[in-house]
């Protein structure tokens, strides 16, 4: 299947990102992609009122992703902020298109280097996979990508490839990290990783000067022996790979890491 990653930079307008997905979409299926991936918070950056955009999935923002769906004729995968409990939100991906409906609600919040994703942000609790196309594919968001053992569940679940959704934080050695992290995923679940972040705000001339998290691009397909296929800079662009079930099994025939696993 090729699978294209919209690597953009969302601004504060869930409207305005709405015709960034649109014209992302358009440009996948016209390279042949069956899937598009968008990184998590597309609805609105995080330095903004969350709880002001946040909708249900069935309100008008994930209908229009929806229907652009639909008129393009690809599948998406984009992350938005739905209600949840009191006067948090939660982080969530919704996964449409072409008879696919799925969505996953972050499960690891990021409190972390500064940030408290859990004042605004309540967590998810439930592992998601989907099955499109003829593979299975399980969903993560950002901070998730530092705990091994929701790709181990994906993976024993049936997903041969995992979509890593982010708005990755900068900072001193957050680059190196986020490049490790998604490496890891792909051999500890012997799986394709696909990770698609939010551009780098510096790549706009876009000065950050808090600790909130906005993005620094470098989203990246890896392969199931931990192989990095491609990885873009942190500019907005647009990565497209092909991902064969066939290298899922290869690698997992040669290294059999969820077969010998003795815990978790």
């Amino acid at each position: 299947m090729k699978i294209a990653l919209a690597q953009i930079l969302s601004s504060s307008s869930p409207t305005e990102n709405l015709e960034i997905v649109a014209e992302r979409a358009r440009e996948a299926q016209a390279a042949g992609a069956e899937l598009v991936i968008f990184p998590e918070a597309v609805m609105t950056a995080f330095d903004n009122n969350l709880n002001a955009v946040a909708e249900p999935l069935d309100g008008p923002w994930a209908e229009r992703v929806r229907e652009i769906a639909r008129e393009v004729g690809i599948a998406v995968v984009v992350g938005m902020f739905t209600p949840g409990d009191g006067q948090r939100i939660r982080n969530t991906l919704l996964a449409t298109g072409n008879g696919l409906e799925a969505s996953y609600d972050k499960i690891h919040l990021f409190d972390a280097f500064g940030f408290r994703e859990s004042d605004a942000v309540a967590p998810g609790e439930t592992p998601t996979t989907f099955a499109y196309g003829g593979l299975t594919f399980g969903l993560a968001t950002c901070y998730d990508v530092r705990f091994p053992a929701l790709f181990s569940a994906n993976a024993r679940a049936g997903a041969q490839v995992q979509i890593v959704c982010a708005s990755w934080g900068d900072g001193p050695g957050k680059a190196r990290q986020w490049d490790l992290l998604t490496t890891a995923r792909a051999l500890d679940s012997t799986s394709y990783v696909l990770a698609c972040g939010q551009a780098d705000p510096a790549s706009r001339g876009i000065v950050v000067s808090d600790a909130t998290p906005l993005g620094i691009g470098r989203s990246a397909a890896i392969d199931p022996k931990g192989e990095v296929i491609e990885r873009l800079d942190g500019a907005e662009g647009l990565l497209i790979v092909d991902v064969d079930a066939a290298q899922v099994e290869a690698a997992r025939a040669a290294i059999p890491v969820l077969a010998n696993a003795r815990l978790g």
